[in-house]
């Protein structure tokens, strides 16, 4: 599990790109494009005649202990359908798998039911990302209905090996009728609010999916970092450094992080007001300390 509230690694991931896992030459060229993760997709990106090749082609690519420059995960099939059993168990124990993404995500059932699949006696051989005390790999789960949202806490606090929600807002969109971003306002801070009590990191926000119109992906993930979200995911290259950007702290962000800490620095850690005014105590220090692992990012 992350460390206390407000306490983010340098390497904390801001971008996670999704590749159809049906076309390994996608997959290959998205490993090569700076994403700090790479998502293989079975589910949407692949039409139903394709699953199994793109099931087999993951494996052998999962194979290897290091497929690539970037970590990859997952998105298996809903798991209340026929397809995320075998997935999970062929998946599993595969050296080069770094994550289970799992879609549709109800409530806890859901991810136990998973980590059953994950850890069955065929599946203890350690890999690269395997949870905190046990043999599952680590699990995200994806928030796309309103019972899911419901559920957000008891979905972040189901297992060990649950390591991040995140919201799907197209199919949620579907489900509640909602026609703009106004209606997602309260599913979107209910999902950060859930990680954050259940001691996970800041959720990343959902795709952005007109992939030519960088402006407004740049409005949308000034906005989605306004609500506590870090990072989103990508279904494009060129989406990436936009991102990445949106969510890194300005130089002013910077400096005003470094006051701050050093004031804490100089009172030892205790609660002092600043020149300017701003009243610093253990929260604040910790917010800043975020500010400038992130920063380290840039020099990274």
């Amino acid at each position: 599990m992350p460390g206390a509230p407000g306490e983010v690694p340098v390497r904390t991931p801001l971008t996670w790109l999704y590749a159809p896992g049906d076309r390994p030459e996608v997959v290959a060229r998205a490993l090569g494009c700076g994403a700090d993760v790479v998502v293989i997709d079975l589910e949407d990106a692949v039409a139903p005649d394709r699953k199994a090749r793109a099931l087999r082609a993951t494996a052998e690519l999962l194979s290897e202990p290091d497929p690539g420059p970037a970590p990859v995960h997952v998105r298996v099939n809903a798991l209340d359908g026929p397809l995320a059993g075998t997935e999970i168990r062929t998946l599993a124990a595969l050296p080069g798998l770094s994550g289970l993404r799992l879609p549709k995500v109800r409530g806890p059932a859901d991810v136990h039911r998973a980590v059953r699949w994950a850890t069955g006696p065929a599946m203890q051989r350690p890999t690269r990302d395997r949870a905190v005390g046990g043999a599952s790999p680590a699990l995200y789960a994806l928030l796309e209905s309103a019972l899911g949202v419901e559920h957000a806490f008891a979905i972040a606090t189901a297992h060990p090996a649950l390591r991040g929600i995140a919201l799907g807002e197209t199919d949620l969109c579907a489900e509640l009728g909602v026609r703009d971003d106004a209606g997602l306002a309260w599913p979107r801070s209910r999902t950060v609010v859930a990680a954050r009590a259940a001691g996970l990191a800041p959720p990343p926000q959902s795709v952005y999916p007109d992939v030519r119109d960088l402006d407004g992906l740049a409005r949308s993930c000034a906005q989605g970092r306004a609500l506590g979200f870090l990072g989103r995911v990508a279904i494009h290259p060129r989406q990436l450094p936009v991102i990445e950007a949106a969510h890194l702290p300005s130089p002013a962000e910077v400096a005003a992080a470094e006051q701050v800490v050093r004031a804490a620095e100089e009172e030892g850690g205790g609660a002092r007001a600043l020149p300017d005014g701003r009243f610093v105590d253990a929260a604040v220090v910790a917010g800043a300390r975020r500010v400038l692992s992130l920063a380290a990012r840039r020099r990274g």
